[in-house]
C-alpha cells in the first residue's frame, strides 16, 4: 500500500493506510480503535466522555493488543458559566415532553457533560504516549499543548473554514482534518458560531489544501471508495471516516441509533443543538423536529442534555442524538478491520493510473 500519490500522512503518523477512524464519543471503544490499527489504520479513541480513569483502562486495553500508531481525541472547549435561569427555560420547554411520558419534572435535572482537555487529561498523554493527539473545537492552551508535543504526540485538530486550518496551522498542529458540512457529530467549528460560515467537504478540502503546508485529512460524507479516491484527487493526504464505522459489529449503538442508520433516508439529517448545546449533525427524530432543529433556548454546551435524560429514558427514539453524517445510507455491514482495509484497497484502485 506504498502506491498513494501522496504519502505525508503516512509518513508522519506511522500508519500503513490513509484510513483514520472517526472518534466518536459513545459509540467508540478500545475493541475499534485495535481493529482499525491492526488492519494498518489509525484508530482513534475518544476521551470527551470519559473520566480519567475510564480513559486509562481503555489505553491499557489498546495497548495489550496492538503496537501500532493510535489517536487519543479530546474536546477543547471552554466550560459554560451556570445559566440556572436558561436552564430551566429549557426545561420549561420540555416540561409537555415530562407530562406526556410519566417523567418527574420535580427531580433535579441530571447533568451532561462532555470533559474538555486539562491537565488530568494531559498527565494520561503523558503516562501513555499515544503516537497522535487530536483535538475537536480548536487547541488547548499553550501549556498544555507544548506538554503533549514534548511526549512526542504528532497534533491534529479539525477545521471546519479556511480561516480555522490556517490558525491550527499557526498554533502547531502537524495535520490539519478539513471538515466538511456533511459530517456527523459535532461541528469542529471554534471561530465562530454562525452555520452560515460552513462549506461542504468537495468545496473546503481543496482550498484548506492551498492555505496550508501541513498535510490536509478530509472528513465529511466520505463512507466508501469513491469517497476515499475524491479526497486524495482534491489535494488530501488521508480521509477521516466516521459514520460508515457505526455500522460494524465493534460499534456501541444503542437499538434506537442502530435502526435508524439502517432505516432512514437520505433526506433525513440535520445539524442541531437540541442535544448537547452545539451543532452536530445527527438523524431527525421526533425532538429535533418539534423543537429545532436549532433552539436559541438550548443551554450552552454541554448542558443541554441534562434535561432530556429522564425524556431518553423513556422515549429513547425520540429524545436520544442519532449521530450521523450525510452519506449514512452508504453504509456497508462489515467488521472494523474489513472496512478499514476495504477503503484503502478499493479507494487506491479508483485513483487515475491505477490497474
Amino acid at each position: 500500500m506504498n502506491q498513494w500519490p501522496d504519502t505525508r500522512i503516512l509518513d508522519l503518523l506511522g500508519i500503513e493506510l490513509p484510513i483514520i477512524q472517526g472518534p466518536m464519543a459513545g459509540a467508540t471503544n478500545s475493541s475499534m480503535v485495535i481493529a482499525t490499527c491492526n488492519a494498518g489504520g489509525l484508530g482513534s479513541m475518544p476521551a470527551a466522555m470519559l473520566s480519567t480513569d475510564q480513559l486509562r483502562e481503555e489505553l491499557k486495553t489498546i495497548r495489550q493488543h496492538t503496537r501500532r500508531p493510535i489517536n487519543v481525541n479530546f474536546f477543547c472547549h471552554q466550560p459554560p458559566a451556570p445559566d440556572e435561569q436558561r436552564a430551566q427555560d429549557w426545561k420549561n420547554l420540555l416540561q409537555p415532553y415530562y407530562q406526556e411520558l410519566g417523567a418527574d419534572f420535580d427531580a433535579p435535572t441530571p447533568v451532561s457533560n462532555r470533559a474538555p482537555f486539562d491537565n488530568a487529561a494531559c498527565e494520561v498523554v503523558e503516562a501513555f504516549r499515544p503516537e497522535v493527539v487530536s483535538f475537536h473545537f480548536g487547541l488547548p492552551e499553550k501549556s498544555l499543548l507544548d506538554r503533549v508535543k514534548a511526549t512526542g504526540a504528532k497534533v491534529l485538530s479539525s477545521a471546519t473554514t479556511v480561516a480555522e486550518a490556517v490558525w491550527l496551522e499557526q498554533h502547531g498542529c502537524d495535520a490539519i482534518i478539513a471538515m466538511g458540512y456533511e459530517a456527523g457529530g459535532h461541528r469542529g467549528m471554534f471561530l465562530s458560531d454562525d452555520l452560515s460560515s460552513q462549506v461542504g467537504t468537495f468545496a473546503l478540502v481543496p482550498q484548506v489544501v492551498d492555505a496550508v503546508k501541513v498535510p490536509v485529512i478530509a472528513a465529511g460524507g466520505i463512507a466508501d471508495a469513491r469517497g476515499v479516491a475524491a479526497a486524495f484527487m482534491l489535494g488530501a493526504s488521508a480521509v477521516q471516516v466516521g459514520t460508515a464505522y457505526l455500522f460494524t459489529p465493534e460499534a456501541k449503538v444503542s437499538p434506537s441509533h442502530h435502526k435508524a442508520l439502517r432505516t432512514a433516508r437520505e433526506s433525513e439529517t440535520a445539524v442541531t443543538n437540541v442535544f448537547t448545546g452545539r451543532p452536530a449533525r445527527g438523524i431527525l427524530n421526533r425532538v429535533m423536529r418539534e423543537l429545532g432543529p436549532m433552539s436559541a433556548k438550548a443551554p450552552a454546551f454541554p448542558l443541554a442534555g441534562g434535561a432530556l435524560m429522564p425524556l431518553r429514558a423513556k422515549g429513547e427514539a425520540d429524545f436520544s442524538n442519532l449521530w450521523a453524517g450525510q452519506a449514512f445510507t452508504l453504509g456497508v455491514e462489515l467488521t472494523t478491520e474489513a472496512l478499514t482495509r476495504k477503503l484503502a484497497e478499493e479507494g487506491l484502485a479508483r485513483l487515475p493510473g491505477r490497474p
